[in-house]
């Protein structure tokens, strides 16, 4: 079956910081083109001053970062996050994808995507997948379509664990960034009352709904086209945002007009580079009561201070 092939130009002073995300996100295969040193480069390694032509002719200001995605991962998301961590580090890009249509992506991964546990209570399962053994876990039926968030990423893990640990009976969450809806589908069916999810993505909208329905928590969950809080009313005892760092300095700013006196603030997406830069943000309105991490991404968890 056949691999796909993500190629990101980047200026060359920032190949090596793009080869290191790319590395923590598809860690197993890159290959980074720079002829920034092309002559001494040669003349080190071979000891010629000969040339090919189509190599001098190379952009010299541009590097390239390939990265190949095996037919069993999500192609789609691991773009995404390509995306998302190249615009929070400030890394200009351009983006091309070979061997694979996007439609492609899904009927590929599709056959790998199996259940999983997540947590202590949770099975994701794809909807596709009709044996599986629940292990008297809670399960989500899931169809992430063209959306971000299977629960294959640690982001999203790490954030679901969280969300398990601290939902209680009857509660109220509201999830930032709602991408497939996953977060606020797990939220209800653990046992908060009412969801209200948010993206800015209207393919995203479309399948968090289709999640709700499938798994029976359609009333409770109310998804809104916005970006960020800008839709947003009310307030709620747990606040999920699985977005980037960016996006969650900006979002803290105002998040606590949306939060009860005892709220959970959930952050998560935070890849370990960035992670001061959030707690620097935040320190002067939330007290950390946990950090989680997961390869490289972080995941906290706050309340206000008083």
């Amino acid at each position: 079956m056949e691999w796909t092939e993500v190629s990101v130009k980047v200026p060359v002073e920032l190949v090596d910081m793009a080869g290191d995300i790319a590395q923590m996100v598809v860690p197993y295969g890159i290959y980074i083109e720079d002829y920034s040193m092309l002559e001494n480069e040669v003349l080190e390694i071979a000891h010629i001053d000969l040339i090919d032509d189509d190599l001098l002719k190379k952009d010299r200001s541009k590097g390239i970062v390939h990265i190949y995605i095996s037919p069993e991962d999500n192609p789609l998301e691991a773009v995404a996050f390509l995306k998302e961590r190249y615009a929070e580090n400030n890394i200009p890009f351009e983006i091309s994808i070979t061997g694979c249509e996007e439609q492609d992506w899904l009927n590929n991964w599709k056959q790998y995507f199996h259940p999983i546990e997540v947590g202590e209570k949770i099975l994701i399962r794809p909807t596709w997948r009709d044996k599986y053994d629940s292990k008297d876990r809670v399960v989500l039926n899931l169809d992430p379509g063209l959306a971000f968030g299977t629960g294959t990423h640690e982001t999203t893990r790490l954030c679901l664990a969280a969300i398990e640990k601290y939902v209680t009976k009857d509660c109220d969450m509201l999830d930032v960034g709602c991408g497939s809806g996953i977060l606020s589908v797990a939220a209800l069916l653990l046992g908060a009352e009412k969801a209200v999810g948010v993206d800015i993505d209207e393919m995203a909208i479309k399948t968090a709904r289709e999640n709700a329905v499938l798994n029976g928590v359609s009333e409770k969950m109310t998804v809104l086209s916005g970006n960020l809080t800008d839709k947003v009313t009310g307030k709620y005892d747990i606040i999920a945002a699985n977005i980037v760092a960016d996006a969650i300095i900006m979002l803290s700013k105002d998040i606590r007009h949306f939060m009860k006196d005892d709220s959970v603030y959930i952050m998560s997406g935070i890849i370990d580079t960035r992670v001061d830069d959030v707690l620097n943000a935040i320190e002067d309105s939330f007290e950390i009561v946990e950090q989680l991490l997961e390869n490289g991404w972080y995941c906290l968890v706050a309340k206000s201070k008083k």
